[in-house]
């Protein structure tokens, strides 16, 4: 018989938690018997890590289990609660703890990367000294998020999401746990795997729900779990490695001329929360370094949808974003003019400040003139093809091509052109 829903109840997913390592559901990859952690927790022998992973991985169970595995003091701290006064008591704990019984202490620190520089400074004196065994968990990259002398002295390990496969044995044990009758068609048990989008945690919190509003039993459709799942956003931070990850593979996908992925990283962004203003944004630069002059049409799209958005607001003006995006994804590509602008900066930091040629200057005044600025300067609309053949622009003595066209769209005829004039510069020599 299914188990009565209490309040008082311990959430599902606590009561599964795992209670040695053969128990934990995923990171093979770190756990078997020639692995990392596998390894640490079979001679324990502990080190300092840092595991870096999505939520609901398993990243606090793995350091819980280590650390008793080792039988050495505990402490944990939480850096979204905790400051620099919990890790002087930290300190104190420890200190106390070698001076009866020599062993070091396992601090643990979840959410490690909430740590300013000045409080994760704190703890490199104690592990460097051997007081302390640092382990910290994080959503975020260690290398943006964790000091570069904390990260020196600590092992990053990083756990992966949970495949449909780990998924799925956490169902059972979880049906298992809850002695619940219910039962999924194959519809709704993949929609259930989905709905944790590799998180364990949420897999089963998502379960418990579906339980507790199910009659022993019954089965259950798709339609029923989409009214008992709540529309939870799929993995996306604003500020943190997923996003970072997605905008990469967005603007990969538009240069790499392959408008399904732009497509569907477009979509996964806005259905993830992303502010459309700063993808209109993203998409216009787009326009300038892959596309550039081989279609200037992309660029004025790209203001338009921007502008567009402007005036419909979301969800109507996401798609003429979406437009955009398409039409930068198959639009001929180009990066002369990106790689010309860095090569003149190149230049331009390399070279000093070089005069302006006197030919090129202005004279405005009768000084000036006499200086003979402007002199010897020939106006171009005066001459053949609107072109004064061997006249220069560069400082003198430089000579440089910063801009290359491609021969892809309209900068194949740009290409041709700049090969016309200069063959009349070269009748002029």
């Amino acid at each position: 018989m299914q188990k009565a829903p209490s309040i008082h109840q311990t959430p599902l997913a606590e009561r599964l938690r795992p209670s040695t390592l053969a128990q934990v559901v995923g990171q093979a990859h770190l756990l078997a018997s020639d692995k990392p952690l596998g390894m640490a927790y079979a001679t324990k022998r502990l080190h300092s890590m840092i595991l870096w992973g999505p939520p609901g991985v398993g990243k606090t169970t793995l350091v819980r289990l280590l650390a008793a595995a080792v039988d050495l003091p505990f402490i944990a701290l939480s850096a979204v609660l905790a400051g620099v006064k919990d890790i002087r008591d930290a300190v104190d704990q420890a200190q106390g703890v070698q001076a009866l019984s020599g062993k070091p202490t396992v601090v643990f620190v979840d959410e490690v990367h909430r740590f300013n520089k000045s409080q994760q400074d704190a703890f490199l004196p104690h592990v460097e000294s051997g007081l302390f065994v640092f382990i910290g968990a994080t959503t975020e990259n260690p290398s943006f998020e964790v000091n570069a002398a904390l990260l020196s002295r600590s092992s990053v390990y990083v756990l992966q999401p949970l495949s449909d496969e780990d998924l799925a044995l956490l169902v059972q044990r979880g049906m298992a746990e809850s002695e619940s009758t219910i039962t999924f068609d194959d519809e709704a048990h993949a929609m259930l795997l989905r709905s944790a989008d590799g998180d364990g945690r949420r897999l089963l919190n998502n379960l418990e729900a579906v339980i507790a509003s199910s009659k022993a039993g019954a089965q259950v459709k798709t339609e029923q779990l989409s009214s008992v799942l709540s529309q939870a956003l799929r993995r996306f931070d604003k500020g943190g490695e997923a996003f970072y990850d997605q905008i990469s593979a967005l603007h990969k996908s538009v240069r790499g001329s392959d408008p399904d992925g732009a497509l569907y990283w477009f979509c996964r962004m806005i259905d993830g929360g992303v502010d459309a203003r700063y993808l209109a944004r993203r998409m216009i630069r787009m326009a300038s370094e892959d596309i550039g002059l081989a279609d200037p049409r992309a660029l004025q799209m790209c203001l338009n949808a921007a502008d567009t958005y402007e005036r419909l607001g979301s969800p109507e003006g996401e798609l003429t974003l979406a437009q955009a995006v398409v039409y930068l994804a198959i639009a001929a590509k180009s990066n002369a003019v990106y790689n010309g602008y860095k090569a003149a900066m190149r230049a331009v930091k390399e070279n000093g400040s070089a005069p302006v040629p006197i030919h090129l200057r202005n004279a405005p005044t009768k000084l000036m003139k006499q200086l003979g600025y402007g002199e010897q300067y020939r106006y171009s609309h005066d001459e053949p093809h609107a072109f004064s053949a061997g006249q220069t622009y560069l400082p003198d003595g430089m000579k440089a091509q910063f801009y290359k066209p491609t021969d892809r769209g309209l900068e194949a005829k740009i290409s041709d052109k700049l090969a016309f004039l200069k063959s009349l510069d070269a009748d002029k020599k």
